[in-house]
């Protein structure tokens, strides 16, 4: 199945949202997807995981029912040739600071003569059971590539990013956003705001989809709805235990620590 381009064509004709996952035993995206999330961010940006436990969230994710996108740590090819032979349904590049770092992170994830991506897929080609010419004819359109827009800079750029042909979405990281113009833990300050609505009117314009990634927290969900993103990336593992242990000893009469 095509997930990337199932949720390519999703992104344009209705809202999607996904959840983040962080701790390391990949049974926990395969649990979030079963949740009904659509798509699982398996940060490797922020997580520990090493290359085989990220292949393993993919299988996993994708297993539950839902495409796996993995946040890179870096836009470099030693970092983004090997998750995408992991056959991953999308790429979130982050802190692009530029339409320049843009185009060239973007050009990471396509082979010549459009990219330089480097050739050697495994279970992006079905460990081999997919023949060369099928995988070659539908390798561009079967992942997402995403690129996260988290810094003031990116913001005053922001149209030239989107005018990259390889460029199938934005999402906006509220949290480093605030902290590029000196408001880091405001992320819902009128200054970030207003930064982000730069950047989904600069997108409706470009007629590209824009999401935001967020906890789970409801007075963040409606404002960014509001401000009218397309769709959203919103809790995580971590945050679930904790909101489920805090309700537990709140039933109990207790304060949790």
């Amino acid at each position: 199945m095509n997930r990337g381009a199932e949720f390519r064509k999703r992104l344009l004709s209705q809202t999607v949202v996904g959840g983040h996952v962080f701790l390391n035993d990949p049974a926990i995206s395969e649990a979030m997807a079963r949740s009904g999330y659509d798509f699982i961010w398996i940060d490797a940006e922020h997580g520990p995981f090493d290359k085989q436990q990220l292949l393993m969230h993919v299988i996993a994710a994708n297993n539950g029912g839902s495409a796996a996108f993995v946040r890179v740590t870096r836009a470099t090819m030693d970092v983004i040739k090997p998750v995408l032979e992991m056959g991953i349904d999308g790429i979130i590049l982050p802190m692009i600071t530029s339409a320049q770092e843009a185009k060239e992170a973007l050009e990471l994830c396509l082979y010549p003569p459009k990219g330089s991506r480097g050739f050697g897929p495994r279970r992006a080609i079905a460990y081999n059971n997919q023949s060369l010419e099928a995988y070659l004819a539908q390798s561009e359109e079967s992942f997402v590539r995403i690129i996260q827009i988290e810094h003031i800079d990116a913001v005053s750029q922001v149209e030239a990013i989107l005018a990259l042909e390889a460029l199938d979405a934005l999402i906006i990281g509220p949290n480093d956003l605030s902290a590029s113009i000196g408001l880091l833990g405001q992320s819902l300050h009128p200054d970030v705001l207003k930064a982000g609505k730069i950047v989904i009117d600069a997108a409706k314009r470009a007629g590209k989809p824009v999401g935001v990634s967020i906890g789970p927290n409801e007075v963040a969900i409606r404002t960014w709805q509001d401000l009218g993103v397309d769709f959203l990336s919103v809790g995580d593992d971590i945050s679930f235990i904790q909101e489920g242990a805090k309700r537990t000893f709140a039933m109990l009469g207790h304060n949790l620590v």
